[in-house]
């Protein structure tokens, strides 16, 4: 039942091959069983899923079921649900028990979806590798000495081991299409304002934005259709119309134009990942796509526009969680200075305290103009870059990494090579324009991820891309040689 895809269990669901109770207490067996090996949760939900299968059986039974109707799936810990421990993967959060849902657990909840719990994430969703979490690293799948990619390490992880058929996500700068690559999984981040960040924990507020991991583009689908949508309750929720995003799926895509940027395609860049990419580019040739050369020339500085903007938004966010309304607070403070120091200090891991310096540093008085203003003004530029290439192609393609996944603690000790994981994925955000991951190949047993990234609003064509690709394609079918 685990190797099912979310598609699939709708469809034997609605059938009767099986209840909602069944297939969920089959995920929660495995769980239970296997999580000790990945780490992939942090807080499981048995019970209250067991409840909500029960209800989405009842609903079934009353003719009144959705096509999510008593599908499990699981959030990653960033977003808030009611009653249930939303930490954030932080000792600052390990206390809080959110108060509310966020629209995006709401969504699914009103769709009739069975959250099996809370998935691990780098700590405030700093971090490239999921190794900065309070509640320990999360094993890649395939390789358990290799890491999962971050910050939604834990999402792609369970989906990975089928620990979990769908799961939620966010993406800052890479977070969920850098472990999508990672993993073998496909990943999804919208447009910018197109799923609402209410109830989702800011770390960078102009930058993150919700989406998915599943296993296929197909299911990707069927959770954008639930997540999507204008929300009054969110100041960045664009009004724009949401389409069925299942409904283009299998639209032929002869004659569309496919951009490769150079600058993606980079010297340092191994002959092995190029190979693996430019092959399942030649697929989509096969499939009556043409190919063109672009250029993005302000590709080479958005890592150090994003390593500005990221940390001074993450800076203020945080500045809220002081010890004194919610969170970690330090034990015998001796005055409010001592308060706010020892709970923040005690409270944030060393990434995080590396970010929040760099962005103080970065917005006060003297060096807001050189550094913060500055910054805003070059991700224009990377904008641009992107506005004038969709006027010459339909989709452009790249490497969603540099690398397959590298061994856990290998770049914990620098941080700069930490970043640059993040290197093809980062001006897509500077920019909010959506980007998907989805596996196309292997090096050294390893995924790698073929990186599709659309013009605004344009999900529809990317999920349509990927799902013609996985059509004639099986990397999406691997699964790690000693998965149970």
């Amino acid at each position: 039942m685990h190797n099912k895809t979310i598609a699939q269990i709708a469809r034997d669901l609605a059938a009767g091959e099986y209840s909602s109770v069944e297939v969920t207490q089959s995920y929660l067996d495995r769980i239970q069983q296997l999580d000790h090996n990945y780490n992939s949760f942090i807080t499981v939900t048995a019970e209250q899923a067991l409840a909500q299968a029960a209800a989405a059986d009842a609903m079934r039974a009353a003719g009144n079921a959705t096509p999510w109707t008593g599908v499990p799936m699981a959030h990653k810990d960033i977003f808030c649900t009611n009653g249930v421990l939303t930490s954030c993967g932080s000792r600052m959060l390990s206390n809080f028990v959110a108060p509310y849902d966020a629209t995006v657990v709401a969504n699914f909840n009103n769709a009739g979806a069975v959250s099996l719990g809370k998935l691990n994430m780098d700590e405030f969703a700093m971090g490239s590798s999921n190794e900065s979490s309070f509640y320990g690293a999360v094993h890649n799948p395939w390789q358990l000495d290799h890491v999962p990619g971050g910050s939604s390490g834990g999402s792609a992880a369970a989906v990975a081991a089928r620990l979990v058929p769908g799961a939620t996500a966010t993406d800052t700068g890479g977070s969920i299409r850098q472990p999508a690559a990672f993993c073998g999984v496909t990943g999804i981040k919208p447009t910018y304002g197109r799923v609402s960040r209410w109830g989702m924990i800011a770390f960078a507020s102009s930058l993150d934005q919700g989406g998915t991991i599943t296993r296929t583009a197909e299911d990707s689908a069927m959770m954008l259709n639930v997540m999507a949508g204008f929300d009054p309750k969110d100041s960045t929720s664009m009004q724009q119309d949401v389409p069925d995003y299942t409904a283009n799926l299998n639209d032929s895509i002869a004659g569309l134009t496919i951009g490769l940027p150079k600058e993606y395609f980079r010297d340092d860049l191994s002959s092995n990942m190029q190979q693996q990419v430019r092959n399942a580019i030649a697929e989509y040739e096969k499939l009556g796509a043409t190919v063109k050369e672009i250029s993005l020339p302000n590709t080479h500085l958005a890592i150090p526009v994003y390593y500005v903007i990221a940390p001074s938004e993450c800076s203020a966010n945080l500045s809220r969680m002081d010890g004194v309304r919610f969170g970690h607070r330090c034990d015998d403070p001796q005055d409010v200075n001592d308060l706010f120091k020892r709970s923040r200090g005690e409270g944030f891991g060393e990434e995080v305290k590396r970010r929040i310096m760099v962005g103080t540093y970065a917005l006060s008085a003297g060096f807001y103009d050189a550094y913060y203003k500055k910054a805003q003004q070059v991700r224009r530029l990377i904008k641009n870059d992107f506005v004038e290439a969709f006027k010459q192609v339909d989709v452009i393609m790249s490497p969603t990494t540099p690398s397959p996944a590298f061994k856990a603690g290998e770049k914990t000790s620098d941080p700069v090579a930490m970043y640059l994981e993040d290197i093809f994925t980062i001006a897509i955000n500077l920019a909010g324009l959506p980007a998907m991951s989805i596996p196309c190949g292997q090096v050294d047993n390893l995924p790698v991820g073929l990186q599709l990234i659309g013009n605004y609003f344009d999900e529809s064509r990317l999920l349509n891309l990927g799902h013609q690709f996985q059509q004639v394609t099986d990397w999406h079918q691997q699964t790690p040689a000693d998965l149970v």
